[in-house]
């Protein structure tokens, strides 16, 4: 085989891995904000009509999704979205909260006074993705800042927890709310965590993530929350 035939394979496999990579990501996101509906049916050929691409990728990006848990394959069908509890959903919130909320005491000890142009670009575009109701782009914008800010911990396993929970994590309906006002106000809370962290005020930093990271269960799950004094909102 010649240089040449190998460069050129090289490339073919990293365009495939890209392909399948990009495939999921869109996927994955369609799944989480609920898109794609729990419990549907969805074929390979059809996704790769969709999204242009041939079979492989698509092919790969499922059996991915099947490993992560987002989808379980059905003989001679496809592969059908799973159902995730709200047991699950709980557990998964719970976990969270009791990792993230912590976690903005520290982070406001490292940026109390502290320039924040990056960490306000990111939340500029989760305001951004969610007003043009791009799913893919609020979700990937979203992790990038929560998990840039909790690499200000020093802890590496606490990101690749976090990470890894966030990527269980599902806001089936997420879909739902496009165009709402409870969306953009949940947009705009990553400006108010900034305010309170560049302030140094980590107690309530730490107060306003556990009600940011609630909302998964509330706004995102169809479940009325209630305001401070206990009444629905």
């Amino acid at each position: 085989m010649t240089m040449s035939a190998k460069r050129s394979s090289i490339r073919e496999i990293r365009v495939e891995e890209n392909l399948r990579t990009k495939v999921e990501s869109s996927l994955a996101a369609a799944i989480i904000s609920g898109e794609l509906e729990q419990g549907e049916l969805v074929t390979v050929p059809a996704l790769a009509a969709q999204f242009a691409v041939s079979a492989t990728p698509v092919r790969e990006a499922m059996l991915d999704l099947e490993k992560r848990g987002f989808v379980e394959s059905v003989k001679n069908k496809g592969f059908r979205v799973t159902t995730v509890s709200t047991q699950d959903l709980h557990e998964i919130v719970e976990i969270r909260t009791w990792l993230e909320a912590p976690a903005m005491r520290i982070v406001a000890t490292h940026l109390k006074g502290a320039p924040l142009e990056t960490y306000r670009t990111l939340a500029d575009r989760i305001v951004a993705n969610v007003e043009q109701i791009d799913f893919k782009g609020y979700l990937a914008a979203d992790t990038a800042f929560h998990l840039s800010l909790l690499e200000l911990t020093g802890n590496r396993r606490l990101v690749d927890i976090v990470a890894e929970l966030r990527k269980q994590t599902r806001m089936v309906g997420l879909s739902g709310l496009r165009n709402t006002e409870v969306l953009r106000k949940s947009a705009l809370e990553h400006h108010e965590l900034l305010d309170l962290l560049g302030a140094g005020r980590g107690a309530a930093a730490e107060q306003l993530m556990v009600r940011h990271v609630g909302h998964v269960l509330g706004w995102w799950a169809g479940i009325v929350e209630a305001d401070g004094a206990g009444n629905p909102h």
